[in-house]
């Protein structure tokens, strides 16, 4: 009976090891093959492995007391002292309504916008036309966020803003909108659409370049309008780029981007406007509080990648579609 068994296994084993051997033989003439495009990809890597994973040590001072004489490691042990010093904050529900309802209002207002530039500048025959459409949205893209919210606060200064000259010649008061915590999430959410639109559509544009001609053709013969073509070709042939995007905005969702945030508030909109970034950095850096920092940025990560895998496990079980 053992004799019986360990044949069995080792049955087993042969073709598991033949298997082995031949998809190493098979990655080694991939390398081998491509080796000038993983030369390429050393400098992405090694930028990777200093600036993204190495740091990655220091999340250790989360659970710790951490002190910049004694150092991360002399630094004394106290756990979760800081992750419970923080749920039991008044200020955890006020940072995780902030941030929750800055990234869902910003995913699901900016999310259609780049789809329906791309489809309408595809409906485009004038060729210089669209060129400058799509060079004039794709502009803010090469703007710093600093440039953008310069241009916010100049714009809707209540003294000599462009907005609010327009509202005075209307026979109306100038308003401070900066100031007033109703319109600091729509001033956000507008200003991501705007500079943010553009760039997006260059990826929707490279998809539809991808479908094929052939079905817009038979549906012409067809006598299908340009409407049912972009609604039975162009826009289920988006579908898979639509779902890896939304996957990645969900992703971001809990990880506003706090430079603009930084920038654009202030004590009168911290109610509104105050993320977990934002928190992080008075917090750990204007505070030197760097535990307790890193133990509300480790959270937020945990928080992102949580949503993130979510989304792409919805997106698999419903579309078929996944980044992984």
């Amino acid at each position: 009976m053992r004799n019986t068994n360990a044949e069995a296994v080792r049955q087993i084993r042969q073709p598991d090891a033949r298997t082995f051997r031949a998809r190493m033989s098979a990655t080694a003439k991939h390398l081998a093959r491509d080796k000038q495009l993983f030369v390429l990809f050393i400098p992405c890597l090694i930028f990777y492995a200093m600036f993204r994973y190495g740091p990655l040590y220091g999340l250790i001072i989360a659970f710790k007391d951490y002190n910049v004489f004694t150092g991360i490691l002399d630094s004394p042990w106290v756990g979760f002292k800081h992750f419970e010093r923080f749920f039991a904050s008044p200020d955890f529900f006020v940072l995780f309504r902030n941030t929750l309802l800055l990234g869902l209002l910003t995913m699901i207002c900016a999310f259609p916008f780049p789809i329906l530039l791309a489809v309408m500048l595809n409906e485009v025959r004038l060729s210089w036309f669209k060129r400058t459409i799509q060079t004039a949205s794709y502009l803010p893209t090469f703007l710093s966020v600093v440039i953008i919210s310069s241009m916010i606060i100049d714009f809707l200064s209540p003294n000599n803003g462009l907005i609010n000259r327009v509202i005075q010649a209307f026979g109306f008061q100038a308003k401070y909108f900066l100031i007033d915590p109703d319109w600091f999430r729509p001033i956000y959410v507008m200003s991501e659409i705007w500079s943010t639109t553009g760039y997006e559509a260059i990826i929707y544009l490279a998809a539809i370049s991808g479908i094929s001609p052939t079905l817009y053709e038979a549906a012409k013969v067809d006598g299908a309008s340009r409407m049912r073509m972009i609604r039975h070709i162009t826009l289920p042939g988006l579908l898979p780029t639509m779902l890896i995007i939304l996957i990645l905005k969900t992703g971001s969702v809990i990880r506003v981007g706090y430079e603009k945030v930084l920038l654009l508030y202030n004590s009168m909109t911290y109610e509104v406007a105050d993320v977990f970034s934002t928190y992080v950095y008075r917090k750990g850096l204007l505070e030197s509080n760097y535990s307790f920092g890193a133990a509300v940025g480790m959270f937020e990560a945990v928080v992102a990648m949580t949503l993130l895998l979510a989304a792409n496990y919805a997106s698999k079980r419903l579309g078929g579609n996944g980044i992984w």
